[in-house]
């Protein structure tokens, strides 16, 4: 990285590309956000960029690299991120960083394994980053400097929109309402389809009914970012209405409250048991 681009990245390597390390590539390849791309992964590259000249395709580490890399992208499963890392340690890169989208793992892993001085930056990107429009936490060891951060940055906003923390303990509860949050609204969208198909809808228009309103919905609320959501909801909910009749049953008690209450903590909880 330069001093005239506190952001220029050279040399990135990705050490796993499935689903998000590919869908990260290709926006990375799109946005130039680097020079030259070292991918590491047994499969075979995605044909939208297994011909591009900025990518070389290895099917497992070498033993030496000729040049640094600037950013260490770790994607794999967190089942085998511990004997990769491992193989890394055999490395001496000076000037690296490493950026981890590996769910569940923390900080302490890579400093335990590479060093404890080792600059690294753990994000939580949810599922719409495939297509830049997700969610993505991220918070940085005492050892990243401001310009590897800010190349971090760089490279995660290009998947959505980008939080820091300031303590990696509140990454449980991150992916407790983030990182599984997507599951949770595909969720509401089969439980209104399957309720109005109890109305007498046939299922495939109670399904298109359902998706398209949550998607309409999301894409209010995304125009209209200054208005609190429930400023939102009331503006839907006519006294005495259909919406209040419904809304009635959803909050009353604060039931909805209570089971989301229960559900991220029982995702955030186990979050911590599994890191």
């Amino acid at each position: 990285m330069t001093e005239a681009d506190d952001t220029m990245i050279d040399t990135l390597l990705l050490l796993g590309c499935g689903k998000m390390g590919s869908a990260l590539l290709e926006r990375w390849l799109a946005q130039k956000l680097a020079s030259n791309f070292i991918v590491v992964d047994p499969a075979p590259l995605p044909d939208s960029f297994a011909n591009d000249p900025r990518v070389k395709s290895l099917k497992e580490l070498p033993d030496q690299f000729h040049k640094d890399p600037d950013v260490v992208i770790v994607a794999v499963k967190p089942q085998i991120l511990n004997a990769v890392l491992q193989k890394l340690a055999g490395y001496i890169f000076s000037r690296t960083f490493y950026l981890s989208i590996a769910a569940g793992k923390p900080i302490k892993v890579f400093e335990e394994i590479l060093g404890s001085k080792t600059p690294v930056v753990r994000s939580m990107p949810n599922t719409p980053a495939s297509i830049g429009r997700g969610v993505i936490a991220a918070v940085a060891n005492a050892h990243t400097s401001a310009e590897q951060k800010s190349a971090a940055g760089k490279l995660l906003r290009c998947s959505g929109m980008l939080v820091w923390l300031e303590n990696e303990v509140l990454m449980d509860a991150v992916t407790a309402v983030s990182g599984s949050g997507p599951a949770y609204v595909f969720l509401l969208i089969e439980t209104l389809a399957k309720a109005g198909e109890k109305l007498g809808l046939p299922p495939d228009t109670a399904m298109k009914l359902a998706r398209q309103t949550v998607i309409g919905s999301a894409a209010l609320a995304e125009s209209a970012p200054e208005i609190p959501a429930s400023q939102l909801r009331q503006n839907v909910t006519s006294p005495g209405g259909t919406t209040e009749a419904a809304l009635d049953i959803l909050m009353g008690d604060a039931a909805m409250q209570k089971l989301f209450d229960s559900a991220l903590r029982a995702a955030r909880d186990r979050g911590k048991a599994l890191s």
